[in-house]
């Protein structure tokens, strides 16, 4: 007998059935489809899943840094900052630059023809010869004659209408309404640099608006420039400042391509300074155009859009995420040099000899405020170069038992490189020499700071906290900057077993005896001798320096206490010359012995003279010294005097010499002419990349590991037979059957 009729399922009904199942679990499913989805692409073209930039830019010349913190000042006028110069560097053009290879560093012609030429006059205007005596000069004149046919990037400032005026220099606050970047306007032009432009960003140093961090110093020299700077603050407020109307005796043109500055006395250091942003050309037109009213609302200024000649202009600036340079379309170019210093052509760092730079075509800067996302992007090859944090030191560089430093094996796998430098600044513990125990110049406090010297081992500060980036100093002048001789200081190494070597501890006890101070007890009061470290320093890093400094006193059974004040009490302390030791450094402005000797010169004393002299160090024979050398120029007479300066203060040891740090950087196997210049600052042109070299480490070092994915799926798939065979059962499971049917 037929069961009911309900027991029958047809096929169409059960083809329902199934497909309703089929569909319910594909949605349990459907979060898993798109990496499927990504997993097939991905195996059938060049997808690389975290590639962060753009896919038009995957294989294009494009270079990838980064900054920490927006740029405070992009006006060449008040910019004095390292993270500054990286931008307004490779778009400012002064009329002089370093020479991008040799060393020590060498002042070439930039926007100049020539190298500008020293004229000597006495007090009454008569002509001296070059080697007159300095106490005759009584001003110098330079005369800067700049190349015809430099352009300026295309900009607004410059676009003219069919009538030859200025398109954008009268706008109305309607016009403005509408702008909000230099992009909105329809309209760009150019125009030929001219030496009016170089007189004119002279006397922006005297615009009381701008506050130039050199109108002091420059103002003892230039001259005029104070005078000018006086004048300025008396003009109107509220109106335009027109430089153009306002002469300045030291700075004058005297045609379309030279003009000419005038400084008091001898000051050959006026050539480096034309080496910086400083003193770059700045059109009035472009001055006027920014002073308009509702521009600095805009963010459309000088500080965020800067001006210039150089191999690149800024056409993105976005403080919270990327600043963007691309190759000026105006510039001339300029030939890769065709020679460097010995080996320079071994390292590969002359094949583009002779070649129109720049090479790159843009440069993006992507704002990273932690040292480990860049280093982790860095290492899949999503960032260029790279500096070397303390957190990623060990998986950067090993250090053999001889001290020497080489990439680890996982590095050298990369084809990373390695390129250190010695920095052209100084690190140093300084005694303030007006103090009654460890300042002075008589025998018993001069032995007193020797003693130290060999005492406090900055080798071994180097190695703890430094990570060995550095070179124990010498002296006060760095490897690099004409005057450093590689030798030791005598008073503090000897040599021995044919290598430099630190004194023994025995020889810091026997100079610290003959000081009076025999096992640490002033043999005056017979009490334990006590110095006192001045600092600021709060954080737990220091903490452990401040220890290591305890004990290197403690070597001599020395008492060292620890004076922590606050920033603005230590400055009081220092000027009014009641500190005792501090520690205390400088970083070079310009590569010449003077800019690190001054900081030994009598009348540039913290004290007594508000100058850069912290330790107050008066002697009078190093002096007279500095006063002859300072105006010289290099070579062998020069050198000469140096060495002589610098027996004497290694012998005063106004200092514990400290160490110059080292610079260590890396670089991808496809970025090329990397070799590290401190001075020059626009470097960028002469860099190049192989974009292709570099897609193809990227893709190899980012190949998607799937088979975790596909394990996931196939253990998803298995886990929902299960469920499927048990719900697939139920439904076909023949119904119970009924009693009585």
């Amino acid at each position: 007998m037929a069961g009911p009729s309900w027991h029958y399922v047809r096929p169409i009904e059960r083809l329902k059935a199934t497909s309703i199942i089929v569909i319910a679990k594909l949605r349990k499913l459907r979060g898993v489809l798109p990496i499927a989805w990504l997993l097939a692409l991905s195996a059938c073209s060049e997808v690389v899943l975290n590639n962060p930039y753009p896919r038009e830019e995957w294989r294009a010349n494009v270079l990838y840094s980064s900054f920490a913190e927006r740029p405070k000042h992009l006006d060449p006028a008040r910019s004095y900052s390292s993270n500054e110069y990286a931008f307004i560097g490779q778009i400012y053009e002064p009329p002089l630059q370093y020479h991008y290879l040799k060393r020590p560093y060498e002042l070439i012609p930039l926007t100049a023809s020539r190298m500008p030429r020293a004229e000597f006059y006495d007090a009454h205007d008569r002509p001296l010869a070059p080697d007159a005596d300095p106490e005759r000069i009584a001003y110098t004149l330079y005369t800067i004659e700049i190349r015809p046919g430099i352009r300026y990037q295309p900009h607004p400032a410059f676009a003219r209408d069919a009538q030859g005026r200025l398109l954008y220099h009268r706008l109305t606050p309607e016009e403005l309404a509408h702008i909000d970047s230099l992009a909105d306007f329809a309209e760009t032009g150019t125009r030929e640099l001219v030496a009016a432009d170089y007189v004119h960003q002279i006397k922006r140093l005297a615009h009381p608006a701008l506050h130039s961090p050199i109108l002091g110093l420059m103002s003892e020299y230039i001259v005029g420039l104070g005078e000018l700077a006086r004048r300025l603050r008396e003009a109107p407020r509220g109106e335009f400042l027109d430089l153009t109307r306002y002469p300045l005796e030291g700075a004058r043109v005297l045609d379309r391509y030279r003009y000419q500055i005038k400084v008091r006395g001898r000051y050959p250091q006026l050539l480096y300074w034309l080496a910086m942003p400083f003193f770059a050309p700045m059109p009035p037109e472009v001055e006027r155009f920014y002073a308009q009213p509702g521009m600095q609302e805009r963010n459309l200024s000088l500080d965020w859009y800067p001006v210039g000649t150089g191999a690149y202009m800024l056409t993105e600036n976005n403080p919270n995420r990327r600043m963007v340079l691309v190759r000026n379309p105006n510039y001339r170019g300029m030939p890769y040099p065709a020679e460097g210093e010995p080996g320079d052509a071994e390292r590969g760092l002359l094949a583009d000899a002779g070649k129109t730079m720049p090479f790159i075509d843009k440069v993006v800067y992507n704002l990273e405020k932690e040292t480990i996302p860049y280093w982790n992007k860095f290492l899949q090859g999503y960032y260029d170069t790279s500096g070397i944090s303390s957190e990623s030191f060990d998986q950067a560089v090993q250090i053999g038992s001889q001290g020497e430093i080489t990439l680890t094996p996982e590095m050298r796998d990369k084809g990373i490189r390695l390129l250190t430098t010695v920095a052209t600044s100084i690190f140093y513990l300084g005694f303030n020499m007006k103090d009654p125990v460890v300042g002075g110049l008589s025998e018993r406090a001069r032995k007193l700071r020797q003693a130290l010297s060999i005492a406090i081992d900055f080798e071994e500060f180097i190695s703890i906290f430094a990570n060995g980036r550095g070179i124990a100093a010498q002296g006060p002048i760095p490897p690099g900057i004409f005057g450093h001789r590689d030798d030791f200081n005598p008073y503090v190494y000897e040599q021995r077993d044919g290598q430099r070597r630190r004194k023994s501890l025995d020889e810091a006890r026997r100079l610290l005896a003959e000081a009076g101070y025999a096992n640490g007890m002033d043999q005056r009061t017979g009490k334990p001798l006590t110095l006192y470290l001045d600092i600021t320093a709060s954080g737990p890093d220091d903490k452990a320096r401040l220890n290591w400094y305890r004990k290197q006193f403690q070597k001599l059974n020395i008492q060292l206490v620890i004076r922590n004040t606050l920033y603005n009490r230590f400055q009081e302390k220092m000027i009014n010359g009641t500190a005792q030791i501090f520690i205390w450094g400088w970083n070079a402005d310009y590569p010449d012995p003077e800019n690190f000797l001054f900081l030994l010169y009598g009348p540039n004393g913290k004290a007594d003279h508000r100058g850069e002299n912290a330790a107050n160090y008066a002697n009078p024979e190093f002096d007279r010294l500095f006063e002859q050398m300072k105006n010289m120029d290099n070579g062998p007479e020069r050198q000469a005097i140096i060495d002589r300066m610098v027996d004497i203060v290694r012998r005063d040891a106004p200092w514990v010499w400290g160490f110059h740090p080292k610079r260590f950087g890396l670089y991808h196997a496809w970025y090329m002419n990397a070799k590290p210049n401190l001075m020059a600052h626009n470097t960028l042109q002469y860099r190049r990349i192989d974009p292709g070299l570099r897609f193809e480490q990227r893709q190899q070092w980012n190949r998607p590991v799937w088979w975790p994915l596909g394990l996931f799926l196939g253990l998803l798939v298995l886990g929902t037979l299960p469920a499927i065979y048990t719900y697939w059962r139920k439904e076909h499971r023949p119904p119970a059957r009924q009693e009585g049917v």
